[in-house]
């Protein structure tokens, strides 16, 4: 089940699903540690006698929104059988670690009610349930879960009076105990049990009487905090902060920042029409709640994947990072690249190279890629991981020239990375040596790595270059050229018209040619290593478009033909695979780069839009959808399909100002530097 509304700060995310129930709690850490663990936190109504859990399958309509421009949500709940309407507004304070909920009821039964709350708490603490607490404190009417250093506080407010009067608390999970939920829906009055150890969970409720026809509004919150010898004094004092201001404030406050975060960089959009525009600023609001203020850029939260592989997508790989960070750049946002390129520099190796995906606190994540395959030794690695990460550096230096911010990282990444580059190389062809694809399946000598390798030594070269350091430069610069050489004479395969995919090198020195068509070698122009207009990427961009699309009312690109990833349909001629948004939006990106005129945009701004009709409600981006119904698969959101759009959008209006030569009245986000503004920056590549 997707991820219908993600909201979050950096250090704390809260995930709904589509039937609005808390599935993930990320603390301390975005993507470590999920202490729900896709468990639904219930919310329940109770009117007169009558009591539902909120979802569609017991009679609600939800509609699930966001407030424009903001991570706060807007989601409209009505049940004709209990006579109310209730409009929630959820968000994560913007700087503290502390959910908030607004709950506006309206009355709409003919007489008076006493309307009861119910929420509900299935914390598995540091993922796992063994061990955990909840606690009822009378000191201050709360509810705590806790173990270990990880405490979690909830209270409510009715009629500006905080504190829980009403809860229960017990086990879970065992033969007779499947809840303390069980305890709400059975008759609507709660046990009262003050403590309860091991597999807990607890309900808490808050009563309103509101008259026919009027509205009262309840205030539910809960407090992460991390504490240490026993104290919680840090979850009483940040709940004590929501209590004494309210928590209309911190609701209030958060708004403001996100409206503002959102709109700081002044945009010209054109004629861009208003739902992508939208769009755009959703999807930058959505990847910052996939980003840890650490650094780390986490591919995707939802953990309902583990279902598929047992694990999940809360991991830094650090190609999606690399071109998650340069669409941030492109969108004005480089403090949050900044802190990317320096979690790359902390986790990169002594040899020079970045393996295969990281945890948001910078120790290794899990891989299935071997380090000995039969008896022969090898790298573990997608080498297009540590090459993207020096590109999309040097795209930030050109549009920043933040100097003082980069010079560490020359040293301790750039120079690194580049020398690992230029010596790891299969020696016949001097292309960048066997390493496993960016979609994690195969190994060889890939087109996608080799150009992303390539533009990783020409930016090297050019940092290598601004630092004064001339003889690396021209080392760097040589690779590169060796290695687009390679590409000429190996992977452009005329018997094909069209680039390879993957080239493989036997003992004996023949080349076996993987010439399946793939979405990625979108790529060759992407990263400067050939021109859009080249006729062979032309030819092998046509490819991509006459064999990937799908010939369905859904449309759009897959990845490879006969991609098994969540395959739904074997009618290959017609679904190569399910379409994919980043796969679908990089033909947009091929169709931008070799427009001649405004009116060539016109096919670009289609898939835009066909990006904007695909999407969830709430604006959320999946990774790919279904072929034939167009619901997500996969994970919901993608930060690696926002990031995609976000980038998009740019080049279309950066190309639309070029045909148009739009006179803007301020430098604007999407404009690139000229070559003449980076005196004594370096040559610009592309």
């Amino acid at each position: 089940m997707p991820r219908d509304l993600p909201i979050g700060n950096g250090h704390l995310l809260i995930n709904f699903d589509a039937d609005h129930r808390i599935r993930d709690v990320y603390f301390p850490y975005v993507g470590k540690e999920n202490h729900a663990g896709g468990h639904a936190f219930r919310f329940g109504i109770m009117v007169g006698s009558k009591f539902r859990w909120v979802g569609r399958e017991h009679g609600w309509s939800i509609h699930s929104l966001y407030e424009p421009d903001t991570l706060i949500t807007q989601v409209q709940l009505t049940h004709p059988e209990l006579g109310v309407s209730l409009c929630l507004r959820d968000t994560v304070d913007f700087h503290e670690t502390v959910f908030l909920r607004q709950i506006d009821i309206t009355n709409l039964n003919p007489a008076a009610c006493e309307v009861r709350l119910y929420f509900h708490q299935d914390f598995r603490i540091s993922e796992s349930e063994i061990g955990d607490t909840a606690a009822y404190d009378p000191r201050n009417k709360t509810v705590v879960h806790y173990k270990g250093d990880r405490y979690f506080l909830v209270n409510v407010m009715v009629d500006g009076r905080a504190g829980i009067e009403h809860f229960a608390i017990g086990q879970k999970g065992q033969p007779g105990r499947e809840g303390t939920w069980r305890d709400a829906e059975d008759d609507g009055v709660l046990s009262g049990n003050p403590i309860a150890q091991g597999a807990v969970d607890s309900v808490v409720a808050a009563h309103a009487l509101i008259p026919s026809g009027f509205q009262k509004t309840a205030y539910f919150w809960m407090v992460a905090a991390t504490v240490w010898a026993g104290r919680w004094n840090g979850a009483i004092e940040l709940n004590k902060k929501v209590v004494e201001r309210g928590p209309a404030s911190f609701i209030e406050r958060t708004r403001s920042y996100w409206r503002l975060w959102v709109r700081k960089e002044p945009l010209d959009f054109a004629e861009l029409p208003a739902s992508l525009v939208d769009l755009y600023r959703r999807s930058l609001l959505i990847l910052r709640t996939q980003i840890d203020n650490h650094g780390a850029i986490i591919a995707a939260n939802d953990s309902d994947v583990t279902q598929f592989n047992r694990d999940t997508y809360s991991y830094l790989w650090p190609r999606d990072g690399a071109l998650v960070a340069h669409a941030l750049d492109l969108c004005g946002y480089p403090e949050i690249s900044l802190r990317f390129f320096h979690f790359c520099a902390d986790v990169l190796s002594e040899d020079g190279f970045l393996l295969h995906k990281y945890n948001p606190d910078k120790s290794l994540a899990s891989s299935w890629h071997p380090w000995i395959v039969g008896d022969k030794p090898q790298l573990p690695i997608q080498e297009d991981e540590t090459a993207l990460v020096v590109w999309a550096l040097w795209k930030h230096f050109q549009r920043y020239r933040d100097l003082e911010a980069i010079k560490p990282l020359y040293g301790r990444l750039v120079r690194k990375a580049a020398d690992f580059m230029v010596r790891y190389r299969e020696p016949q062809t001097r292309l960048p040596a066997p390493s496993y694809d960016l979609w994690e399946e195969r190994r060889g000598i890939l087109a996608f790595t080799c150009a992303a390798v390539y533009a990783g030594l020409r930016a090297a070269a050019e940092f290598a270059r601004s630092f004064g350091e001339a003889d690396n430069a021209r080392r760097y610069d040589e690779a590169a050229s060796e290695i687009r050489a390679g590409m000429d004479a190996y992977l452009w395969r005329p018997e094909l018209n069209r680039f390879a995919r993957m080239i493989n090198i036997t003992s004996g020195g023949s080349v076996q040619v993987d010439g399946t068509v793939d979405a990625s070698l979108w790529g060759l122009f992407y990263f400067d290593a050939y021109p859009a207009q080249d006729p062979r990427v032309q030819a092998t961009m046509k490819a991509t478009r006459d064999h990937l699309w799908c010939k369905t009312p859904v449309g759009g690109m897959a990845r490879y033909s006969n991609d098994y990833y969540h395959q739904v349909s074997q009618d290959i001629g017609n679904v190569p695979g399910n379409p994919w948004f980043i796969c679908t939006l990089w033909y947009a990106d091929y169709l931008i780069a070799t427009a001649q005129s405004s009116e060539d945009l016109h096919a670009a701004l289609a898939i835009l839009e066909w990006v904007d009709a695909h999407k969830l409600p709430s604006g959320v981006l999946a990774e790919q959808v279904h072929p034939y119904t167009n619901a997500p698969m996969s994970v919901a959101p993608l930060t690696w399909s926002h990031a995609t759009y976000v980038a998009t959008v740019q080049a279309y209006l950066e190309k639309l100002e070029f045909f148009a030569q739009r006179s803007t009245p301020q430098e604007v986000a999407y404009r690139k530097l000229r070559s003449h503004e980076l005196t004594g920056f370096g040559h610009v590549h592309g």
